[in-house]
């Protein structure tokens, strides 16, 4: 447990210190040109042109993974087995910052600008949902976070580095430009495939929203948009968090009301535009850290007994 955390942490720091290396390490052109290296050579058969084509898709990759995974683990005391977890993690991770998606939002001059920057908040195959309505940014920013962190990180603390990169190639094939020239039988198999996938990081991101927010509104909302459900549908996320950063920015403007400031115009002066996003972001960031520090309770128990 102790390399898995480490592996995380490490794969942060390079995320933010070598933010110019993330555009090579994370490009995924690779996966992409496998895609259709099978479509072109595969492409009449019926397994691959049925629900079940994904596995074809990543099924070879991911067995390579494992066998290195395993044959690195009890290597010169697991130290390549942590490079390679970097690696992977680092690779599967993103495929964007988030935060520099969000400051490009910000930062943007006129709508139009704003338009394109929130569209890519959204993988490539679904950014006709990107819009500039508050809610629909603060929607984005959280599921961004599932796809590019709580979904990658569940997966890969609880399989390694297999299952870091089983989750982003699910991901691509079911959400990225390159679907749209699928099977769409294969296409709908990758986003059940990912639904279910994303159910259990989307539940504990929840639990880790309510735990650094206002608890009550979180829940309640996380009900409202069926999270109590067994329905592998992570939707409830987005719900939870934009009643989290609603309940926030209450808060703050309950907080101005009370010191005589009028609250819209001191929220906009202190926190700029869109302080909805903002707030989301740091929401998000919250739960995030939370997580990691329930890894490292679990790494410091291990230790203790």
């Amino acid at each position: 447990m102790f390399a898995t955390l480490l592996a995380v942490v490490v794969a942060l720091v390079l995320g933010h210190v070598a933010r110019e290396l993330t555009a090579v390490l994370r490009e995924h052109g690779w996966y992409r040109a496998w895609l259709g290296w099978l479509d072109a050579r595969i492409g009449a058969s019926a397994a691959w042109r049925g629900r079940f084509g994904i596995v074809l898709a990543i099924a070879p990759w991911l067995l390579l993974v494992a066998l290195v995974q395993w044959w690195l683990h009890d290597v010169s005391f697991g130290l390549p087995w942590l490079l390679f977890a970097v690696l992977v993690l680092f690779h599967a991770w993103g495929p964007r910052d988030l935060d520099r998606d969000v400051e490009a939002i910000l930062a943007a001059p006129d709508a139009d600008a704003r338009r394109a920057a929130a569209a890519r908040l959204w993988p490539e195959g679904r950014r006709e949902q990107a819009g500039l309505r508050p809610s629909a940014l603060v929607g984005g920013v959280f599921e961004a976070a599932l796809r590019r962190w709580f979904g990658v990180l569940f997966w890969f603390v609880l399989l390694g580095p297999v299952g870091a990169l089983g989750y982003r190639l699910c991901a691509i094939t079911a959400e990225d430009a390159i679907a749209a020239r699928l099977p769409a039988a294969l296409v709908a198999g990758a986003r059940a495939l990912l639904d279910v996938l994303d159910w259990l990081p989307a539940q504990l991101a929840t639990l880790a929203l309510a735990l650094v927010g206002d608890f009550d509104v979180v829940v309640g909302a996380w009900k409202e948009a069926g999270g109590a459900s067994l329905r592998p549908d992570p939707g409830f996320l987005a719900a939870a968090g934009r009643a989290g950063v609603r309940s926030e920015l209450a808060d703050e403007a309950e907080d101005y009301a009370v010191s005589g400031v009028a609250p819209g115009t001191a929220l906009v002066h202190t926190l700029g535009p869109l302080p909805e996003l903002r707030d989301a972001m740091s929401l998000a960031w919250r739960a995030l850290l939370l997580w990691l520090a329930v890894i490292a309770l679990f790494v410091i128990g291990g230790w203790v007994s």
